[in-house]
């Protein structure tokens, strides 16, 4: 059995300045400052002071002194160090799913890319609002693995690059409706993957569309900051 604990308040600002800054909304390098968050949101700016520590520890903001919290950069050395380390967990959440699906689970697993399929094809409409969609539906899938494979440890530390990985699906999907038909064509091969009980197959699938994405938001940056080295 597990407690949730409520949502505090400094979690909840923080949520939702996250968002503002993965969607891009905040851009990079824009001053987040306390007071006028404090009055938009109608809260003290002790609260809006907490979520920027949030935020730091998840690397969306750098907080220098007299200077103030500041939407962090992303850099090439950023983004390889992150998906260095994220591309292995998921291929070890990959491992250990293939350890405990059932035919059940990939009924569950079926439906939920489903709604991302109907998404994807749906993203030329709907364009910022596709994005945001997809990209937690994405995280939706991973949930359901959380539960089938039962490391706490494991779901705590993917759960916690949620934020940046965030940020980086936006860049990736910017570039264009085909992003989103590789998205889909990468929960449909893990599909494939997990019921023909391809243990080797699943992890080459996650590791081939991790590099895929990293060399995406890799190139989205050169384009938008050329001197970005």
């Amino acid at each position: 059995m597990r407690f949730q604990a409520p949502e505090s308040l400094a979690e909840q600002i923080a949520r939702h300045l996250g968002h503002r800054i993965v969607s891009g909304r905040l851009a990079p390098g824009e001053r987040v400052q306390e007071m006028k968050v404090a009055g938009e949101l109608d809260v003290s700016r002790g609260s809006v002071r907490e979520a920027l520590l949030i935020l730091e520890r998840r690397h969306l903001v750098e907080i220098f002194p007299r200077r103030g919290a500041v939407v962090s950069q992303l850099s090439p050395a950023l983004v390889n160090s992150l998906y260095d380390i994220y591309i292995e967990l998921l291929c070890m959440l990959g491992r250990k799913l293939m350890e405990r699906w059932s035919s059940v689970d990939l009924v569950v697993i079926m439906g939920q890319i489903q709604q991302l399929q109907t998404l994807a094809s749906a993203s030329e409409k709907t364009g910022d609002e596709a994005t945001e969609r997809v990209v937690e539906a994405g995280f939706e899938v991973m949930r359901h693995a959380y539960r089938l494979v039962d490391n706490p440890f494991l779901e705590e530390t993917l759960e916690n690059f949620k934020p940046a990985i965030s940020r980086t699906y936006y860049l990736a999907l910017k570039k264009g409706p085909g992003e989103f038909m590789k998205t889909e064509r990468f929960f449909r091969q893990v599909t494939e993957a997990v019921d023909q009980g391809d243990a080797d197959g699943l992890v080459a699938v996650i590791r081939y569309f991790g590099e895929h994405q990293r060399q995406q938001v890799l190139k989205t940056l050169k384009q938008a900051q050329p001197d970005l080295t």
